[in-house]
């Protein structure tokens, strides 16, 4: 069952939330810090439930720190709340604030997932980097917008 979602930019007022839904934010203060930075530059959205609960469903960052270029760096959404439309809201709304010709995110090799919303929305694959993680490859993929 597909949630409506609400993508917004996120506050100042969303950071507990976001550190809530995040499990990476629970445990490690890099992330918050990193989440708490995307909220102050404007380049955090959070998408919360339509029906006016105001309950966080998850977020995503855009900003241009790869290579220059617009980079999706992480799309996290609520465990209750996946495969049911939120992060493809999410995508959507980053690749409409997105401003070059070419939006890149990456993913997980093991991320089947997240590998199929980004052939779903048009992404591309684009290459692979080794050594980030252990034994699980990292995919760039690359939407061209025209």
């Amino acid at each position: 069952m597909t949630l409506e979602a609400d993508v917004r930019l996120a506050r100042h007022a969303d950071l507990d939330a976001l550190f809530e839904l995040d499990a990476v934010a629970r445990r490690e203060e890099c992330r918050q810090q990193f989440i708490a930075r995307a909220v102050a530059n404007g380049q955090c959205w959070v998408a919360t439930d339509a029906d006016g609960a105001g309950l966080v469903l998850g977020y995503g960052v855009l900003d241009n720190s790869f290579f220059g270029q617009d980079f999706i760096p992480l799309v996290m959404v609520r465990d209750s709340a996946r495969r049911r439309g939120v992060g493809a809201a999410i995508l959507r709304v980053l690749q409409s604030r997105s401003s070059g010709d070419k939006l890149f995110t990456s993913t997980n090799a093991s991320n089947l997932p997240m590998q199929a919303l980004l052939g779903k929305l048009g992404f591309l694959g684009s290459g692979q980097v080794e050594n980030l993680d252990d034994g699980d490859p990292e995919l760039v993929f690359v939407k061209f917008r025209s």
